[in-house]
C-alpha cells in the first residue's frame, strides 16, 4: 500500500476524466476503481438503464442512508485489495469521496479542465451512459446543476495538480506524463 500512486481525478462531465483512466491503464498498467461501478452495477441488476439522473439519484440516496463516504470506502476497499502501482479514481466528486482517501500515502488529486462547448461534443460522441449520445445542450447545461456536479469546482481546489484538456490527447497525455514523472521523482 505503502509504495501505491493514487491518483484522482476531478473535473466538470467530460472533462476528460475517463479517457485520462484509459490511458493510464494502457501505459502504465493502473487500475481504475470507480465511484460509479457499484452504482451502475446495481441498476444493472435492477434492470434500469445506467442514465445520469438515475446514477445521481442512486448515489444521493445511498449517501443518505449510509453515509456521505459509503462509495469511498468501496473504492477503498478496491485500492487496498490491488496490486496495481498506480490507482487511478476517475470520477470523484464530492467531498466524501475523498475524505477518507486523502489519509492514504501518494494520493494526489488531479484537477481536469475543459471548456463547456468542449465538454458538450465530447459528450454527444460518447457512450458512457445511456442517455450522453441523445443529450442537448440545454439538458448538458442542466446537469452541471446536479447535487453531484455542483461542489466540482470549489473540490478542485484542493488539487495537486492541473491539466488542461482543450486540445488533443497527445497533450492530455502528455501532461499525465510530466506529473507522474513528478510524483514519482524522475
Amino acid at each position: 500500500m505503502n509504495n501505491k500512486i493514487i491518483l484522482g481525478l476531478i473535473g466538470e462531465i467530460a472533462s476528460g476524466k475517463s479517457a485520462l483512466a484509459d490511458f493510464l491503464t494502457d501505459e502504465f498498467q493502473s487500475k481504475t476503481a470507480s465511484f460509479s461501478e457499484p452504482l451502475r452495477r446495481i441498476l444493472d441488476l435492477l434492470g434500469l438503464p445506467q442514465s445520469r439522473e438515475n446514477m445521481v439519484w442512486l448515489g444521493v440516496n445511498l449517501r443518505e442512508h449510509f453515509g456521505q463516504d459509503i462509495l469511498a470506502k468501496y473504492t477503498f476497499r478496491t485500492i487496498t485489495h490491488s496490486f496495481a502501482p498506480i490507482i487511478c479514481l476517475p470520477n470523484i466528486r464530492l467531498e466524501g469521496d475523498i475524505s477518507l482517501l486523502k489519509t492514504l500515502p501518494h494520493f494526489y488529486l488531479i484537477r481536469i479542465d475543459a471548456e463547456p462547448e468542449i465538454r458538450y461534443k465530447r459528450l454527444t460522441q460518447r457512450t458512457e451512459n445511456s442517455d450522453d449520445s441523445t443529450k442537448t445542450w440545454e439538458e448538458f447545461l442542466a446537469d452541471s446543476t446536479l447535487s453531484t456536479e455542483i461542489g466540482i469546482r470549489d473540490l478542485a481546489k484542493q488539487a495537486h495538480f492541473s491539466i488542461d484538456n482543450n486540445t488533443c490527447k497527445a497533450n492530455l497525455f502528455k501532461q499525465i506524463r510530466s506529473i507522474i514523472k513528478e510524483i514519482k521523482g524522475a
